[in-house]
């Protein structure tokens, strides 16, 4: 008998998922495999343990083994919170989220991967469970500022969703100060009766020393900055000039007019564009992406240290490249007036904005010119004559890249796909890289045409490899959760909104005409903002699921694979299949095999870097608030919860007004409408409400930021008046509280009140009962058949 691990793991699960399959011991499965020797007995237990420490199968109280989906088991990813409570997301999609109580932790932490029994009964509407187990710790390092303290020290992590303190012994604090940020590995876990150790790995500076905020947020979230030196090394050996051997075999463009079109400070210029306008009306658009994948080959250490990555990381005033800047800024960028080989996509798109035809080919480009979104806004919007002199050969072009640009976005919209008009900020800092101004970011027509010959390119190549039915890698957003979409509906009701229908039949098409609706009322922000946290998030995926928010079948990312990993192995693939035509059978194993991998890894690689980001802006909103206290800002109630409102700032900046400063009432949350009531004055406070309020407090190192609304009157501190009135309430005995010594008797005492049982008091009967082995079940049921007997004699 074949008893390899992985065939005999693969066996047991496949019989556990029987439908009549009933959890059995270790004797019980040994006689249903037929195993007789001691050999293959011990090579089941070991499988059995193996597949119980993975959460594959679960090991119950009475040792008996069985899949935890059919036990009210789940395995999934903890979310920790600051105060001491959590969160479980299920491996299993279309799942939400399970609570997790301070007391059922059981010693996980933030980003582990566990084990949950899902509990039969919650407090509310959101499903409860307690953590079985630890199946994988999500992190073995903190970043945090360092506690000094006699002969030890504590590092308090930066991540509030760590709610630890790491012990540092003496001789591992790596001679850190009070006041330092560090990098600690965690050497013990925390346990019920003991915290969490560690020893310091590395100093990043002082907390107070310029750049070393986000130096501590890159290396939260383990981002990597410096290139190995192999693969420096491997950049440096790159060509910083296109050869005549690298132009064989691609298509010259290099006479056509192709510009770039970016913001004034990008330095990886990824994709050009071109347009011309045909006699029959028709448009022929030259989408032109840089060819890294021709100087990033598969397997090399330029391509692992890019896989790593996943994507370049933008954090306010630096950039983490995937690729070396050597590359990225150099050869694979399309400067202006020098040769660059690209990938293009050429599409000929009628009047309606459908490609009508369209190739991909390998090709070799000098830009024209290297446009900036502003000045080609100056161009078409503003009519700058300056710029259009200069650019007077370029002016005609741009004219109808605007005209069709706007074709283009007629046809996504009427197909129904869903325009996010957000409000973008950026945050302006000086040499230290201190925030001075928070600036927002202006979406032109500039941006938009840009967008649109993104989008559709992006498109195209998806639908021509889908066609070509091989292995890919597709951009994916799939149909909300019915049950979210559901309570986002009943939440605009609020603001006079109705949608007829539910959340299971509704087309991308209807939530456009909400937004549509709502797009010049100050309710905006707010309803797309919960529009948006109702769908799923966009992820790569090898299968073509489609975009819902596109309302497209086929998407990919095509245009930017000098900042995206999986830009980089659609181009790759494109090479394989198309340029060199290799599609034999053992090139679809290859690909085919990788696919899961490729396109789990960088989608949580894509919200790795999302997550630094954003952690970015609010420690450089919270920085720019900081000397603003005591000054007043117009803002938008952007959210309401039970502990208070969120506030919007014109500039995006978010803070909150917590309850306990809203001082002119008694408020209570009503989260079916989700409003604010005074119990008193019946004062509502609704979202999308526009409120004057006061920067109350900044806590930099929490990146958080405290409102609150001016008028209301300031909170006072609680005298000996303003307590609270105790008053005993009367024994049934007369006007003494019960313990209290009677003025006439010295030795008063009371008696325990109640019926006796057995001449005995029911308290005296509960203490015999319990050691008697009975349970308070069997008493209490002995009182109740004894009272019934009393009715049953008075009648």
């Amino acid at each position: 008998m074949d008893l390899e691990g992985s065939t005999l793991e693969a066996r047991l699960l496949k019989f556990m998922r029987e439908e009549a399959y009933k959890p059995l011991t270790v004797a019980e499965l040994e006689e249903q495999f037929g195993f007789q020797d001691a050999e293959e007995f011990k090579q089941l237990v070991k499988t059995l343990v193996k597949l119980e420490q993975q959460g594959d199968v679960v090991r119950t109280r009475t040792n008996r083994y069985g899949l935890p989906e059919r036990m009210n088991y789940l395995q999934g990813r903890f979310i920790g919170h600051s105060k001491g409570f959590g969160f479980v997301a299920p491996d299993e999609e279309g799942m939400d989220d399970v609570f997790i109580p301070p007391t059922e932790i059981n010693g996980a932490v933030n980003g582990d991967r566990v084990l949950i029994r899902v509990s039969n009964t919650s407090s509310g509407e959101r499903r409860e469970g307690a953590v079985i187990k630890i199946i994988e710790r999500g992190t073995t390092k903190v970043v945090g500022t360092f506690q000094s303290n006699k002969g030890f020290g504590f590092v308090v992590p930066d991540d509030k969703k760590l709610s630890m303190d790491l012990f540092i012994a003496k001789e591992n604090t790596l001679g850190a100060m009070d006041g330092h940020k560090v990098v600690a590995e965690i050497t013990e876990w925390p346990g019920t009766h003991r915290s969490a150790t560690g020893i310091v790995t590395k100093i990043l500076g002082h907390k107070n020393d310029p750049g070393v905020d986000i130096l501590s947020i890159i290396h939260k979230h383990d981002i990597t900055v410096d290139f190995p030196q192999e693969v420096l090394d491997a950049a440096g050996a790159v060509s910083d000039e296109v050869s005549e051997k690298d132009r064989e075999g691609r298509r010259d463009l290099r006479d056509q007019t192709i510009v770039t079109i970016d913001g004034e400070s990008a330095k990886d210029l990824d994709d050009a564009v071109t347009v011309t306008k045909n006699e029959d009306g028709t448009y022929k658009l030259g989408v032109h992406i840089a060819d890294v994948s021709y100087y990033v080959t598969d397997g090399s250490a330029l391509d692992r240290e890019a896989y790593d990555r996943g994507t370049s990381v933008y954090l306010t005033d630096r950039v983490i490249p995937m690729i070396p800047h050597r590359l990225s800024n150099g050869i694979c960028s399309l400067n202006p007036q020098v040769d660059r080989l690209t990938l293009s996509c050429e599409m000929i798109i009628n009047g309606s904005g459908q490609v009508i035809h369209h190739e991909i080919f390998q090709s070799v480009i000098r830009t024209t010119e290297r446009m900036t979104y502003t000045d080609v806004y100056k161009i078409l919007e503003e009519d700058d004559a300056a710029l259009k002199e200069r650019y007077a050969q370029l002016v005609p072009m741009f004219e109808d890249m605007k005209e069709l640009a706007k074709i283009l976005n007629n046809r996504r919209m009427k197909r129904g796909a869903v325009d996010f008009d957000f409000k973008e900020s950026y945050v302006i800092v000086d040499e230290n890289g201190w925030p001075t101004d928070i600036a927002l970011r202006n979406r032109t027509v500039a941006e938009r045409i840009i967008e649109e010959f993104m989008l559709v390119a992006n498109e195209t190549v998806a639908e021509h490899v889908f066609r070509m039915d091989l292995p890919f890698i597709y951009r994916i957003h799939e149909e909300p959760k019915p049950e979210k979409l559901q309570r986002f509906f009943e939440f605009i009701t609020n603001f006079g909104l109705v949608v007829r229908g539910t959340g299971k039949t509704v087309e991308p098409r209807a939530l456009q005409e909400i937004l549509d609706s709502v797009k010049d009322e100050p309710e905006y922000p707010v309803i797309s903002t919960m529009m948006l946290r109702s769908m799923q998030q966009a992820k790569y995926s090898p299968e073509c699921l489609g975009h819902f928010g596109l309302s497209t079948d086929f998407y990919t990312h095509f245009t930017s694979p000098i900042r995206r990993y999986p830009d980089l192995i659609v181009h790759r693939l494109i090479r394989t299949y198309l340029i060199n035509g290799d599609q034999s059978a053992k090139t679809i194993s290859y690909w085919g095999a990788r696919m899961d991998e490729i396109a789990e890894h960088t989608s949580n690689r894509e919200r790795r870097a999302v997550d630094a980001e954003r952690d970015t802006d609010s420690l450089k909103k919270a920085q720019y608030m900081a000397d603003k206290i005591g000054e007043t800002f117009t803002g938008i109630i952007s959210s309401i919860t039970n502990f208070g409102m969120f506030i919007e700032l014109e500039n995006t900046i978010e803070g909150l007004v917590h309850i306990s400063n809203m001082t002119d009432d008694y408020y209570n949350f009503d989260d079916r409408q989700m409003v604010m009531i005074g119990e008193k004055t019946g004062r509502i406070f609704h979202i999308g409400e526009e409120v004057e309020i006061r920067v109350l407090e900044v806590n930099i190192e929490e990146s958080s930021i405290d409102f609150e609304i001016v008028g209301m009157p300031k909170a006072q501190p609680r005298t000996r008046r303003q307590a609270p009135v105790v008053i005993r309430a009367k024994s049934r005995s007369g006007d003494h509280d019960r313990g209290e010594k009677d003025k006439n008797s010295k030795e008063r005492k009371y008696k325990p009140s109640g019926p006796k049982v057995n001449g005995r008091t029911r308290k005296q009967e509960r203490k015999t009962a319990g050691k008697n082995g009975k349970g308070k079940k069997a008493f209490y049921e002995g009182i109740a058949k004894k009272q019934q007997k009393r009715r049953r004699k008075k009648r």
